[in-house]
């Protein structure tokens, strides 16, 4: 299908990038598989795993992810490996002499790097939290140990604006919490009610919480009224899964919607690791932009002949691309650490790299 207001040369460029592109992502996802599968083969022959499940839940799922993960590596390879060797076969110069400005030539580049960071951004936001939900499930039947969760202490959550949930000590394994309490306050901030119980027990039969040897304060205009028992069913708002400590890959398996509920709710209840997830929701959003960057800085760099050959090209891009990638997992643990604000952590490396990027560019042969 021709595109109208691009040039031949546009054309070819994009057929040259994307071809290029797909074929490079394919040879190295194939290496990739054939490494994990020689890595894992005795996991999946120990515990019996199905052929059909290998192929379908695991690695049918395990390839989008890597290559959204390295997309941005391989994209910049491309851009070195063919843009060298347009250049020494003198196709640049043939090119800028014939009028195009360098600005001009930029075009077919920033297109063809636009379609791949939006094909990323929409992988990551839609399609790999479902496949990283079932490779995860794969991983924990057939390859990981399932994590065992030990008992928690002093567990304190606002499951609601004004209900507070306090339990000194939870057993996963018998999803019992021991001296529980619940306070509800007015939108006031007066106490209207206090719950105390000896201990909660989960009842996966009508999915409520039990309570043992409870008693009830509620504070009225008239006065205290007090309520005990021995035995009550009570709603608290958790499920036994929310006394357990989140999984790192829990968010992986997440559009972006769920994560900000997600987000939203551990707010509520008082997560200490909020900043951990405000930093996956926005790298979803930063990462798919150093595919852009990564594209003009191996424009730049690729146009011009130097002594080395592509092989200078290739190690002095890679430097900046590893060193890239780099100071984006160092600025994010700055975040997570408290030192800086997530949203300008996952940006800092953007902000920086595109400067350099953009200085690449103003010195690129014209």
């Amino acid at each position: 299908m021709r595109i109208p207001g691009l040039l031949i040369i546009d054309r070819y460029i994009i057929r040259k990038f994307l071809g290029t592109f797909v074929l490079a992502l394919a040879m190295i996802l194939i290496i990739v598989v054939v490494f994990d599968i020689s890595e894992k083969l005795d996991d999946f022959i120990e515990k019996e795993a199905p052929l059909k499940a290998i192929i379908f839940d695991y690695y049918l799922n395990f390839i989008p992810y890597f290559a959204v993960l390295f997309s941005p590596l391989f994209t910049f390879i491309t851009v070195i490996f063919f843009t060298s060797k347009m250049a020494y076969n003198t196709e640049i110069i043939a090119i800028l002499s014939s009028g195009l400005s360098f600005r001009r030539l930029m075009v077919p580049y920033m297109i063809s790097a636009t379609l791949l960071a939006l094909a990323s951004f929409s992988l990551s936001n839609y399609v790999i939290p479902e496949a990283n939900e079932k490779r995860i499930a794969f991983e924990a039947l057939y390859y990981r140990t399932p994590p065992t969760y030990h008992r928690e202490r002093n567990i304190h959550r606002q499951v609601r604006p004004g209900i507070f949930v306090y339990v000194e000590t939870y057993s996963n394994v018998s999803q019992i919490g021991y001296k529980f309490s619940m306070e509800k306050f007015s939108n006031e901030g007066e106490l209207e009610s206090k719950m105390f119980a000896s201990y909660i027990k989960w009842d996966s039969t009508v999915n409520k919480w039990t309570a043992r040897e409870y008693y009830i304060r509620n504070f009225t205009g008239e006065g205290e009224e007090l309520i005990s028992g021995r035995e009550v069913d009570t709603t608290i708002y958790l499920t036994p899964s929310d006394f357990i400590l989140q999984e790192d890959k829990i968010t992986e398996t997440m559009s972006v919607g769920e994560l900000n509920d997600f987000i939203d709710q551990q707010r509520l209840q008082g997560a200490s690791n909020v900043e951990e997830y405000l930093i996956e929701l926005y790298n979803r959003f930063a990462f798919p932009f150093s595919t852009l960057i990564l594209t003009l800085i191996g424009v730049a760099l690729s146009t011009r002949k130097v002594k080395g050959g592509m092989g200078v090209h290739i190690g002095f891009g890679l430097f900046l691309t590893f060193s890239y990638l780099l100071f984006m997992q160092f600025s994010q643990q700055f975040a997570i650490g408290g030192a800086i604000n997530p949203l300008l952590a996952t940006w800092i490396p953007n902000i920086l790299y595109g400067i350099i990027a953009l200085a690449l560019y103003k010195m690129a042969p014209k």
